[in-house]
Parts: C-alpha cells; structure tokens; sequence
C-alpha cells in the first residue's frame, strides 16, 4: 500500500474523514461535510493571548480546547530542533538586550532574501536557553507584553514531552503539527532539518493520531515520507510565487498551480492534507477540489482583530480591535474545512459547538 495511503487510514481518529461536499453545504456550523467536527490548531500555541512558541502559549492553546498545537522547527548551532517563527530571533527573543552576543548580529540571505538580525544557527541551545521570549506583535498585541521575559527558548523534545503531560491532564490525545521552516536553506548549511525531525518522531514513538507534519516546501515531506514514519503530512500552500525548494530549482510551478484540480492529484501523492491561505478558499471550490482529490483542508491563520477580518467582519475603530471573528469560523465550518489553524483556539472551538 502506498506510503500516504497508509498515512491516511492511521490518521482516520487524528481528523475529520475526506468527504465530497455537496453544491449546496447544509451541515451544522461545526461539522464537516461528514458530521465530524474540524481540528481546532494553536498556532505556534494561543499566540493570540501569549507570546508565541513557548509552553505557557501551548498550555494555553489546550486548556481552552486546541486539539493540536503548532511547532515552528528551525536548528541551532549544534543541530538541536528548537521551536521559533524564524531562525532570525530578534523579533521573537530578548538576544538584543544580551551584551555577549552583540557581535552574533549579521546578515543573511534566506530563501533569497537578506535578512539582518541574530540566528539560531550561530547559537547553541545552551546559549539560546539564556534567552527569554517576547512577544513578536507587540503593538498589536500589546496585553502579551505583560509575559516578555518570562519564558525560555523551547526545544522540539520538550514540546512533544508537554503535549503528552496535556494530554494525560485532560484526558484526550494532544497531537503536535510541526512545520519543517526553510528547508533548503537549513539544507544548504549542513543543519537538514529531517533527518533531526525523523529522530525525534521515531524515539518518541509517535503515531498518526499524535503528529502530522507541514512544510511550504514539497521537496521536505518527500523527505519525511522516505523515512517512513507512518505520520500524516500537510503541504501548506503560500498565496504568491511558489515554494522555495521548487523556485531554487528552476520549478515554475506556483502555488496556483499546486491548488488546482491536477496539482491537488500531484499533491495527494505524498501528502494527506493542504494548508492553504483562509483567502484562497472563500469563494472557490478549493474544499470540494481537494476533497474530491482524497485531500482533507485546514486553511491558516484565523485571528481576531480587525486587520485580520474582512472588511464587513470588523468591529469598532481601530485595526486591533476585535471584530465578529466567529462569523468568520462559521463561514468556514460551513465550506467544510477539516481543520482551521488560528491564534486563538478558544473562539475557533466556541464557534465550532456552533
């Protein structure tokens, strides 16, 4: 049996079933086109309530219903998997207020951009756990501010040791869903991040139901699918241009591309879900695409504040106000996504009891 097919059958309790949806939806809000309900995802935990990627954000994510939580994996300078939006942390750590690593500051192209700033990579984890987090939005989320300095730089390991500590707390199955950042630039440095990824999946005996992995980039879940780890893979979908690995190899093939019916066939052949952008499913028949092509759907990011909103969705007078966020998750319950991935789970799983 193929590799992804096999994936699928050990995913079937990790994520609602892939169903054809009808012209005309008449599911409850909540409930897939199955009557099963859509996967709840902290992104990079409850990043709407506190600062991103750190255990209190993830504790969060799950005491207010998240179902999976999401690990950004980037590399450090002795090739541990450590969990950050970017490897460039100066937006995400305290690393500037630190007076010994005023020189690691440097510039470097990533995915064919030049980036400036202070990067995992030139920091081992011993160095990288001297850091603190902060919160990344700080003038739009200025009430996580109150948390700066308070959280440590988490590994991969750790994450997957508090999702199973959650999970034995309240008594349901905590899945991780990491997301493989950069591939072919971490690749291009001596820091692949599969194999390190693979390491950890395998010593910790994760099954389907407890991890699904995600990349932008197609080349990095062949990658995990030739270690045969018999865990779910996600291809996230970008809305411009096309994946790196593709771009740097000469591939023309874009993201458009990749969402239409005979991109989704080539998708299905190693991956179990997409993840495309919430705007790249409104109004198209992206869900019925990918379902008819045996895909399940979990479009990225639904947030709460007014800048995030369509414009008949904001409330109030200010681009951080909080609009009818839950009007935007019914509207999405009702296309029939399997997953939505948001900053804050706890009104993706109120509007989910629809």
């Amino acid at each position: 049996m193929h590799l992804r097919r096999r994936s699928l059958l050990l995913a079937a309790a990790a994520a609602p079933a892939a169903t054809a949806l009808p012209a005309q939806p008449a599911h409850a809000a909540g409930q897939a086109p199955s009557g099963r309900r859509p996967v709840v995802i902290g992104h990079r935990g409850a990043a709407g309530w506190r600062p991103e990627h750190t255990a209190v954000s993830y504790t969060y994510a799950v005491q207010t219903g998240a179902d999976w939580i999401e690990p950004d994996l980037v590399p450090t300078k002795d090739h541990v998997l450590v969990v950050r939006h970017e490897n460039e942390i100066s937006q995400t750590t305290d690393v500037a207020s630190h007076p010994e690593f005023t020189d690691r500051r440097t510039t470097k192209t990533v995915d064919g951009r030049s980036v400036t700033g202070w990067f995992t990579e030139d920091f081992t984890l011993a160095e990288l756990k001297t850091l603190r987090a902060v919160e990344r939005l700080p003038l739009v989320r200025n009430r996580n501010t109150v948390f700066d300095g308070r959280e440590e730089v988490l590994t991969f390991q750790e994450v997957v040791d508090l999702a199973r500590r959650l999970s034995k707390e309240y008594g349901r199955t905590i899945a991780v869903f990491p997301e493989t950042k950069h591939p072919t630039y971490f690749r291009s440095i001596g820091l692949p991040l599969e194999p390190k990824l693979a390491s950890v999946i395998r010593r910790n005996r994760l099954r389907a139901r407890e991890c699904v992995v995600q990349s932008f980039e197609p080349t990095s879940l062949k990658r995990i699918a030739a270690e045969r780890l018999r865990v779910p893979l996600w291809q996230a979908l970008g809305t411009t241009g096309g994946p790196y690995d593709l771009v740097s190899a000469g591939d023309p093939t874009t993201y458009k591309d990749m969402m239409a019916p005979a991109g989704l066939t080539r998708i299905a052949e190693y991956a179990d879900w997409i993840g495309p952008d919430k705007s790249s499913v409104a109004a198209t028949s992206l869900v019925a695409d990918a379902h008819a092509a045996g895909l399940r759907i979990g479009p990225y990011t639904f947030r709460a504040e007014n800048q995030f909103l369509p414009a008949h969705l904001r409330r109030g007078t200010g681009p951080n106000d909080f609009g009818d966020a839950f009007a935007e998750y019914a509207l999405y319950y009702r296309l029939g996504v399997d997953a939505v991935v948001t900053d804050f789970p706890d009104l993706a799983v109120m509007a989910r009891r629809g």
